[in-house]
């Protein structure tokens, strides 16, 4: 009998996930690769970020994954990806080398800072579940302090947060921080003037949720205006010190918390031997297969490919459906070994943002919704594509609870203990 071959997939996000679930663990065996022992849902990280869900309720372990259905058979090992030596078809990472056959690269994006490192110390970021839980503790600890300040100013400088990026986790994470200002302060902070709360969302183009249809545009803007936050467009951030957000035209914005949406790029992999071509955010060029160029057994998948084609010049949009579809197609044609590959095709299923109860713009095709048909549509595509029955469950409850009584049980400071410093986890060495 002819021994399996070995795919080595990097990265368990919707891509890494969809080819775990979808290659034949007949024809070959599949080892993923991940620093987190667990999937996380991004769509809804800005609500772990405010308040509205535990973190648990949208993540999902691999290990569990692995024990049922199209995933059996498959093995997930911890660790970050340090180096590709594509000479030793092997992957390295803090821990281990492991060997391969074929190289899936589906690790995904991280922030985009466009030239200030200096942003990486003092921003906030939103692009994984440990972040939006210190987005949330950092937010719950200035509301409670300026619950306690008795200055007028100093309990603004408190509360002055600014969103850098209007994209949909901009816009969402704005809108939800309006959200608590309109509702939970009165109700569970009343000894803070809503007045006091300021919260400043900045997009450097003329226009929010930029991808979306010009309604999206003016109805996000018209939400998050009745939610309290102050838009500034046509201007970026130029510089971040102390508490002063310097923009381009030389404007400071009073900015106690900055949350950092405004961009990705993708994550960066050391090769040795083959360098794959990297284009526009350092994303890999791939052939219409998802074949990396000049590679024959390295594929990328997801925001980290860039495939140029007639519809989409600049590579297709750094989507989860892009990323998912893009999955499925290379899993057929690895799965098909002696069968033409199948060109991969986008199917554009439509745009979705939420800016709060009842307010949401969706673009399906032709059709563009807002309010709360939008709304609705927003919360049952998130809620079924969410991964497990006890995941839907607990989230659908907690949307259900926290829109009947306008508050949730989530609001709590959980930081980690300092001590021990010695003698963890981390810290041990393999032999």
């Amino acid at each position: 009998m002819k021994e399996k071959q070995t795919i080595v997939i990097v990265g368990g996000g919707f891509a890494g996930l969809t080819l775990l679930r979808r290659l034949n663990k007949n024809l070959y065996d599949v080892v993923l690769v991940d620093k987190n022992n667990f999937h996380g849902f991004p769509p809804l990280f800005y609500q772990i970020a405010s308040c509205g869900l535990d973190a648990g309720s949208i993540s999902f372990p691999f290990r569990r994954e692995l024990r049922k259905g199209r995933a059996r058979g498959a093995n997930y090992r911890l660790g970050e990806v340090k180096k590709v030596d594509t000479v030793k078809q092997t992957v390295e990472t803090q821990y281990e080398t492991i060997h391969y056959d074929k190289l899936i690269i589906a690790a995904g994006t991280t922030n985009n800072f466009f030239g200030n490192p200096d942003l990486v110390e003092r921003v906030f970021t939103l692009k994984s579940a440990s972040e939006a839980l210190r987005i949330r503790d950092e937010v719950l600890q200035r509301l409670e302090l300026a619950a306690l300040e008795h200055d007028e100013e100093a309990r603004k400088k408190l509360l002055s947060f600014t969103v850098i990026g209007g994209g949909a986790t901009g816009v969402e994470m704005a809108g939800a921080l309006g959200e608590m200002r309109r509702y939970i302060l009165p109700r569970e902070y009343s000894s803070i003037p809503q007045k006091d709360v300021c919260i400043t969302l900045v997009e450097g183009t003329g226009a929010l949720l930029g991808a979306m249809s010009e309604k999206a545009h003016e109805k996000s803007m018209q939400y998050l205006e009745e939610l309290g936050v102050n838009v500034v467009l046509k201007h970026f951030l130029k510089n971040y010190e102390g508490m002063d957000a310097t923009l381009d035209d030389g404007s400071v914005i009073l900015s106690g918390m900055l949350i950092w949406t405004a961009g990705i790029t993708a994550q960066k992999i050391c090769f040795n031997g083959f360098t794959p071509q990297l284009a526009k955010g350092n994303r890999m060029e791939v052939d219409e297969c998802n074949r990396v160029v000049g590679s024959e057994n390295i594929y990328a998948v997801g925001d980290i490919a860039y495939m140029a084609t007639k519809t989409y010049p600049n590579g297709h949009p750094q989507l989860a459906q892009v990323a998912i579809q893009q999955s499925h197609n290379l899993a057929k044609n690895l799965n098909k070994q002696f069968v033409a590959p199948k060109p991969f095709v986008y199917k554009d299923k439509g745009t979705m943002a939420t800016i709060g109860r009842n307010r949401a713009v969706a673009d399906i095709k032709n059709i563009k919704l807002s309010g709360r048909v939008a709304w609705l549509a927003w919360m049952f595509v998130h809620l079924m594509s969410i991964l497990g029955m006890r995941n839907k469950l607990s989230v659908l409850i907690n949307w259900i609870w926290a829109y009947c009584t306008y508050s949730t049980s989530l609001r709590e400071i959980i930081r980690p203990n300092r001590y021990p410093l010695r003698h963890t986890a981390l810290s041990f060495k393999l032999k």
